[in-house]
């Protein structure tokens, strides 16, 4: 998991400018059922009035008002207003005053301040609204107590001013807020009322002004989310990226032993299709594993104080509940369907490139019906998840809408007993539904996250893969004064887990400018010893040296730049016969394309095709016949002009013609080269300078043709079983 969440650190800040767009986006939306609340109880309930602090207010309530404040309190109002005397143009201009009186109008003033005059005015405009009411709405309040029922404002001495105040201000404060603030309200339109305001215009003006901030909000969420959504997708597309370069990274760095413990077809899975899940756990994480709870809770804290949370409580309880049922069933299929991936990848890789042998045995059938297995597997797998998944869907939804049904009805109740309003009922509900879907998609991600977490682990152990084939922490470079000598000394090696030995106390010298061939019979260790000299496997006892270098001391990159390594099958890439060749040299002239073309037989074939060396090569060299692909595999070592040759039985598909032309051409161009070869036919190792011979991993001669012929009974059986002895005496 280190490897991966490091090339995640890559991108921190990326995802800190995503966090914060998400909060942004988060608060833009959580606002918006706010506004709405606010056009409702306020611009359609309320005419547009907000609050009890009066823009304008005649003279004669002003005084009234002025008789329920403390000193302090009429000394703030005082600060904050302004007469305007009933002569004023601008007077006149803005009110049509329906009394012949002066006025005090609001002055320019902050939030904090007008949220204190609130505070202030609150009490002594419901008290004047009480006193000018029927005597019903004071009965409500103070009971009979006629010494308060039966004054008139008007005539208040300061005395009854103080025995109101004493006796009022407990009862009001047991009133609900709502219902004071009705009264307040109340107030207030009387007197914009008296003093001309047309309510109408006020209040269009107040929805048309509070719809544009909404739509500003609206705006701003909008483009927030798509530059969220784009660095978020930005984010995971080069995180998958970086990882599918260092999961390939990775296996190029891999010896034989790693690949043993993962199948081909395991490794491919692993690099398309779990870092693809991957990429979507990434974008879900940054879009939605962010994002719902930031939802979710800025929610829960917008009507935590309400008197109907217990209702998302139960919510959040019965969602809680399902999403633990759905992970419990789910998560354990969640292994096995990567299991299943790699096994239908590994059947289809296998009926895909042994087609021509199973249809040379007829076994079609046998292997559809392996294929069928694989794949009903695979997909009733992957059915239980979907239903899991089409279960919970549903039933979310029936839970949001249970829980929207409870709120109407237990919101209505209120509603009309006057301790809620309906704007606020509506913004209630909006955001139960904003936590309600936080949760589902919490849930929905809680379902598909686990896969991704196998993917992620999966992944992961192929980053975290030990190579057993690497460089030493301090190499050691290669003598320029010595060019290609290499020296087998004591050498033995076993396979991972096998237990006997492949090759057994190896000795040998091959010096520049000569040819070692190796012959034994199938399964002598022939390839293995060549495949030891450019590391593809490590020795398990004694050392090999190039140049006197231990190759385990050397870097390995300039171990394998020293050597042309032509392997049993030819392989090819796709690409053309040019990239093929030219594979291992980023650039060729002409010349040495044709060169090397010509040495390894190539050329004539290619000048046959149209397009010369810019032919296509499709995957595998599938559109050249065998003994063309062996060629140009041959041509690729040789454009390299490297210090060793390593031929692993690289002549096998060669006509004895072609393979007489190709080691003539070989030997006449590679002179100051160390050449390998490894072959089965006498033939091809008659003329090496020295030949080694293995059976069942031991040496059991060296020397020329005729020096084996005379003393090596092994080499004589070989050479007799393939020519006869005139040939083998002329060679």
């Amino acid at each position: 998991m280190k490897h991966i969440f490091k090339t995640l650190k890559k991108y921190t800040w990326q995802i800190l400018l995503v966090i914060l767009l998400l909060f942004l986006q988060a608060n833009c939306n959580l606002e918006l059922p706010n506004y709405t609340s606010k056009i409702v109880d306020i611009g359609i309930q309320q005419s547009g009035i907000e609050d009890n602090v009066l823009e304008v207010i005649r003279e004669s309530e002003y005084n009234k008002l002025m008789m329920f404040l403390d000193n302090d309190e009429k000394n703030i109002i005082n600060e904050n207003y302004t007469k305007i005397n009933k002569n004023d143009s601008k007077y006149i201009d803005k009110y049509s005053v329906l009394s012949n009186e002066s006025m005090y109008v609001l002055k320019d003033i902050d939030n904090d301040t007008k949220d204190k005059l609130n505070t202030i005015l609150n009490y002594p405009i419901i008290m004047v609204q009480l006193l000018e009411s029927d005597n019903d709405s004071l009965k409500s309040l103070f009971g009979n107590d006629s010494n308060i029922t039966d004054l008139d404002i008007k005539s208040l001495t300061a005395e009854e001013v103080q025995m109101i105040i004493s006796i009022s201000k407990e009862k009001i404060s047991e009133l609900e807020p709502s219902i004071l603030e009705q009264y307040a309200i109340n107030y207030v339109k009387n007197e914009y009322i008296a003093v001309g305001i047309d309510l109408e215009s006020y209040q269009i003006n107040y929805i048309i002004k509070t719809g544009l901030i909404m739509l500003g909000f609206s705006l701003l969420a909008m483009i927030l989310t798509i530059s969220s959504t784009y660095l978020s997708t930005r984010i995971a597309t080069n995180f998958s990226r970086d990882l599918r370069s260092k999961v390939t990274n990775k296996v190029m760095s891999f010896s034989t032993k790693e690949f043993e413990d993962f199948s081909t077809a395991s490794l491919i899975t692993r690099t398309t299709n779990d870092i693809q899940q991957i990429q979507m756990l990434t974008v879900m994480c940054l879009r939605m594993v962010i994002y719902a709870p930031i939802m979710g809770i800025g929610a829960f804290m917008k009507v935590s104080g309400s008197s109907m949370a217990w209702v998302i409580g139960l919510a959040i309880a019965m969602i809680f509940t399902l999403v633990v049922v759905m992970f419990t069933l789910a998560l354990p299929k969640f292994n096995l369907v990567q299991k299943l991936l790699d096994k239908i990848n590994l059947v289809a890789r296998e009926i895909i490139t042994g087609t021509p042998v199973i249809r040379a045995f007829g076994n079609e059938k046998y292997e559809e019906k392996r294929f069928d297995k694989a794949n009903m597997d695979l997909t009733k797998t992957n059915l239980f998840v979907n239903r899991i998944m089409s279960l919970m869907m549903p039933t979310m939804m029936f839970i949001m809408n249970g829980v929207s049904v409870l709120i109407i009805w237990v919101g209505s109740s209120k509603v009309d007993m006057g301790t809620m309003q309906v704007g606020s009922l509506i913004a209630f509900i909006t955001y139960t539904i904003e936590i309600i879907m936080s949760f589902l998609m919490i849930s929905i991600i809680s379902i598909m996250i686990p896969r991704s977490f196998v993917s992620l682990k999966r992944v992961g152990e192929v980053l975290n893969k030990d190579v057993s084939i690497k460089n030493k922490e301090k190499t050691i470079s290669f003598p320029k004064n010595e060019t290609g000598t290499i020296e087998f000394k004591d050498v033995y090696f076993r396979y991972p887990d096998a237990e006997e030995d492949v090759l057994q106390n190896i000795s040998f010298k091959a010096t520049k400018g000569t040819t070692t061939a190796f012959i034994g019979s199938t399964g002598s260790g022939k390839s293995t010893l060549v495949n030891l000299i450019p590391r593809l496997y490590d020795v398990t006892g004694g050392k090999i040296l190039i140049d006197g270098v231990n190759i385990k001391d050397a870097d390995l990159k300039e171990l394998r730049h020293k050597i042309g390594f032509v392997p049993q099958k030819g392989i090819l890439f796709t690409g053309t016969i040019k990239s093929n060749i030219a594979f291992g040299k980023n650039r060729m002239t002409e010349e040495e394309l044709e060169k090397a073309a010509k040495i390894s037989q190539s050329l004539e074939f290619i000048n046959e095709k149209e397009d010369k060396f810019e032919s296509s090569i499709s995957q595998g060299g599938t559109n050249v016949s065998g003994g063309q692909r062996q060629r140009l595999s041959i041509a690729r070592a040789i454009a390299l002009n490297p210090e060793i040759y390593i031929f692993d039985d690289s002549f096998s598909a060669l006509d004895y013609k072609t393979d007489a032309k190709l080691r003539k051409e070989l030997n006449k161009n590679t002179k100051d080269s160390t050449i390998l070869i490894v072959a089965q036919r006498i033939s091809t190792v008659m003329k090496a300078d020295q030949i080694i011979v293995l059976d069942n991993g031991n040496i059991v001669g060296i020397g020329t043709h005729k020096e084996l012929m005379k003393n090596c009974d092994v080499y004589k059986e070989i050479a007799l079983s393939q020519l006869g002895e005139e040939e083998l005496a002329n060679g």
